[in-house]
């Protein structure tokens, strides 16, 4: 019964956990991987805007998957991001459509706007 009260507070915290093994993943990264991985995370928390618990779990974890292979291939790390390291973190948000914080704020300009127009007519 706690749990639940607590969760309707702090949100899920099988999210959290699952969250934590994540990241724990991506610092256990060798050199450079970790690096880019890290980055590309922090990234993610100031460009993606996702406030959905589990599209930001799923993005984690692929983020990890991702620098796991690379690291375990050998793949160099611009051989990932290629020449836009910007682009390539861009791209890789947009795949997650979960809700952003920027989604209130864009139904309220809309409706602005939309009653704007209602205002104009006789």
């Amino acid at each position: 019964m706690a749990a639940k009260w607590i969760e309707a507070l702090t949100g899920s915290l099988e999210q959290k956990k699952q969250y934590k093994q994540d990241k724990a993943r991506i610092d256990a990264l060798p050199g450079p991987y970790a690096t880019a991985a890290k980055a590309l995370h922090r990234y993610f928390m100031y460009y993606g805007g996702v406030t959905d618990g589990d599209t930001l779990i799923t993005m984690l974890g692929d983020l990890a998957d991702l620098w796991e292979r690379a690291a375990a291939d050998g793949t160099p790390v611009r051989d990932i991001v290629g020449p836009d390291p910007v682009e390539f973190a861009e791209t890789f948000a947009q795949a997650y459509t979960g809700t952003q914080w920027i989604d209130k704020e864009r139904a309220r300009l809309t409706k602005a706007i939309e009653d704007a127009e209602g205002e104009e007519r006789p």
